[in-house]
């Protein structure tokens, strides 16, 4: 039985407001028990609603006063998902993968290498340290890198050899499907291009999976090139703020990068990758308007970049903690147009051959491409 959403809701609306708000779990010890700090989607548990697994937020200080909770699951795994004491829809939660059993010959455990994100998408930052998070005067405050390092849940620095002994396991015991590396800063001119080739080469060495690389935009252009050649078949570069303001103010180091070597680096990518495998994250809900984050996907999409626009999530223990998030009606005003936008540009999530766009569990972009579709 799938788990769905009542049919005056669709399904994109539910996603929305669950990941601006968050949930609240009757029962906190149902399916996985929920991701804290790190990069990417932290203070998330992964659920399914309608055949789409979603990351939302359940750690961070919105999801404690949300007015949505999640009842415990029913014999058949569904749990009643309800607002203000209303059923809104069921929800399931995706099983532990059984890769996460299993550790290296020198005794780490799998998943403190890389984690399953979504459904099917295997995630590791391959460098658990950043020249921006050294600094408080230049860490991007929304960021947790530094946490789940701390708290003993990761090491600092995967090995290639490591990440190929992974994928390969959790390709072929959980069925992972693509494979996202991210990466701290190092204190390179690279910015993390080095690391991301040599993990990438190894993997591919070791199993056929499609790889989305991520960092920022190296020194040379030349290194496009050479990730593509290592054995990456996406690449991200992740704006997240996309106002030079917002970005001072937020991300005060990784503003040393402008926005204008970005798009430069955009432009220098696509050609080497291919129109839609070229993505950047956006964060809706940092202090960006609607308009500024529309007009920078107009100019996104005309060079073939795909813009991930997802909700700004607060984490635990950074400097943001206690930002809001976006209300739904922000997100929806952004991801209406930007589907329509997509569609124009023949952009599609679903062409994305790896990487968060394709995965696309910490927004409903894809869900909103759909209904343009349908």
């Amino acid at each position: 039985m799938n788990p769905t959403p009542p049919p005056d809701m669709p399904t994109r609306t539910l996603i929305t407001a669950l990941q601006s708000f968050g949930v609240r779990l009757a029962d906190p010890r149902a399916g996985l028990a929920g991701r804290r700090g790190g990069a990417g989607p932290s203070d998330h548990k992964p659920m399914t609603i309608d055949g789409t697994t979603v990351m939302v937020p359940v750690h961070n200080a919105p999801a404690f006063d949300s007015p949505l909770l999640v009842e415990p699951p029913d014999a058949n795994g569904l749990g009643r998902l309800l607002r203000d004491g209303v059923p809104v829809g069921t929800v399931s939660f995706p099983s532990t993968p059984r890769f996460y059993a299993l550790t290296t010959g020198d005794g780490v455990p799998y998943h403190h290498i890389a984690t399953l994100h979504g459904r099917d998408v295997l995630a590791t930052t391959v460098l658990q340290e950043c020249v921006r998070y050294r600094s408080r005067r230049k860490t991007c405050q929304f960021c947790a890198i530094g946490q789940s390092l701390a708290a003993g849940r990761t090491i600092a620095r995967k090995t290639p050899e490591q990440l190929a002994e992974v994928a390969r396991a959790a390709v072929e015991l959980d069925g992972v499907r693509h494979m996202v590396m991210t990466t701290g800063t190092p204190p390179a001119r690279d910015r993390g291009a080095a690391i991301l080739a040599d993990s990438a080469a190894a993997v591919k060495a070791a199993v056929d999976l499609p790889i989305q690389g991520q960092c920022e935009p190296p020194d040379e252009d030349a290194w496009f090139a050479r990730l593509r050649g290592a054995g990456i078949d996406s690449l991200g570069m992740h704006l997240e703020a996309v106002t030079e303001p917002v970005r001072q103010r937020i991300m005060p180091g990784k503003a040393d990068v402008p926005v204008a070597r970005y798009m430069r680096a955009f432009e220098a990518a696509v050609p080497v990758f291919g129109r839609g495998q070229v993505s950047t994250y956006i964060l809706a809900g940092l202090g960006d308007s609607v308009d500024d984050i529309l007009a920078m996907c107009r100019q996104l999409t005309a060079i073939g970049v795909y813009p991930f626009v997802v909700p700004f999530v607060p984490i635990a223990g950074t400097p943001l903690e206690s930002h809001p998030s976006p209300p739904p009606a922000f997100i929806d005003a952004i991801l209406a147009p930007l589907a329509d936008m997509l569609a124009g540009a023949g952009l599609s999530a679903a062409a994305v051959k790896a990487g968060c766009a394709r995965c696309g569990a910490c927004s409903a972009l894809r869900n909103y491409e759909a209904a343009g579709a349908s």
